[in-house]
């Protein structure tokens, strides 16, 4: 029953040559089995690794037998166990890719009971699936909170100085107001509003550009000094019109990449949020220079500070603070945060806020121009 060592180390290269050949064979047939079949259920494909695993075991003993190495019983036992251990491969693939499928389904069943939570227990892979698909569906409630939030609040605002300007323009129509210091008041008012009313239009078309990442940049290497330097000028006649005294203080030698008009606007918008929550006879103050390697512009103002539970909220959408929406004097819809912080992150910057002695401190940090090296 023995095999002669002779025989043996004779035949041995032949069936090592003609099992590897056949083996390749039957592994691509396999492969390109699976790629018919890749849209079918997983248990149809570890169905299909098990043939292919028996189907080159048996092509091996195949090869064997017709070399006439193995002969009389010990091929039946061969054979018999070949057999035997591909349907106990069958066996197992199959209660192996029940339970894939039973727990696919369960998490499928999941998908479609809203709202969506994770199911617990199953396979790692469909378990890190399950969690980020529970994770991208609190993402999106959030955002469609937000977004109806907005929708409500804008609404709020643009209501309000429409009907005002509605009530004037009746008025004017209608001949109830006819002298002419009224009319004159009356015109200024809706030319006052219809200009609130645009700025609020041009910050709900900015941000949705943010958000859709429609927002191109012209980036080039700009100094800070010249950008706080712009952004003052800008902002005085405001600070000067609530009696707020506003001060600077830039290094001169700060170089970034940036688009000079889009972090100019998102700069001012913190300026012009300062001054509006900064009593009058106090100060404004805005910094540029470097920290910890990097290009920073803070605003400091006197507002009184923030309450700490509105700090992680500051930079929200359309967020003031305050439940009510009473319009402000200098109108707003409460989005030049939220388009500052949209606009510093496509810098590849961070924006941050924090308290700071009688009022708060708004940062921005860039990285450095070119190698980071100072302007000369």
């Amino acid at each position: 029953m023995a095999m002669p060592p002779a025989v043996a180390a004779g035949e041995l290269p032949t069936v090592v040559a003609v099992t590897a050949g056949l083996g390749l064979v039957v592994a691509l047939a396999g492969i390109w089995v699976m790629g018919r079949l890749r849209t079918k259920s997983i248990g149809v494909m570890l169905a299909v690794v098990v043939v292919v695993a028996v189907a080159a075991t048996l092509a091996g003993v195949v090869a064997i037998i017709m070399k006439m190495i193995i002969e009389g019983p010990i091929k039946d036992f061969v054979l018999s166990v070949v057999a035997v251990g591909g349907l106990v491969g069958l066996g197992v693939a199959f209660v192996l890719s029940k339970r894939v499928v039973g727990e696919s389904r369960r998490l499928v069943a999941a998908v479609r009971d809203m709202p969506f939570a994770a199911p617990q227990g199953l396979p790692a892979e469909l378990q890190t699936i399950a969690n980020a698909l529970e994770e991208a569906y609190a993402r999106e409630q959030a955002l469609e909170g937000a977004r109806r939030e907005l929708v409500a609040w804008v609404s709020h605002d643009l209501r309000t100085p429409l009907a005002g300007m509605r009530a004037m323009a009746e008025a004017l129509e209608d001949g109830v107001v006819t002298d002419p210091e009224t009319v004159g008041r009356y015109h200024r008012q809706i030319k006052l509003e219809v200009e609130r009313l645009s700025g609020m239009v041009d910050d709900l078309f900015e941000l949705s550009r943010i958000h859709a990442g429609a927002l191109r940049l012209s980036r080039a290497r700009i100094g800070l000094a010249d950008l706080v330097a712009d952004t003052l000028a800008g902002a005085e006649p405001l600070a000067r019109a609530k009696g707020v005294v506003l001060t600077a203080e830039a290094s001169p030698a700060v170089p970034v990449e940036a688009d000079a008009g889009a972090l100019s606007r998102a700069l001012g918008n913190l300026v012009v949020n300062a001054i509006r929550h900064t009593p009058s006879d106090r100060t404004v103050v805005l910094r540029a220079g470097v920290d910890d390697g990097k290009a920073c512009l803070s605003v400091t103002d006197c507002c009184g500070g923030i309450p700490e539970e509105d700090l992680p909220r500051v930079f929200e959408v359309a967020f003031r603070g305050e439940a009510a929406r009473t319009p402000t004097a200098d109108g707003g819809a409460g989005l030049g945060l939220a388009i500052a912080q949209g606009i510093v992150e496509a810098h590849d910057g961070e924006i941050a806020v924090v308290n700071d002695g009688p009022g708060c401190r708004f940062e921005i940090r860039l990285p450095l121009g070119g190698s980071g090296a100072l302007l000369e």
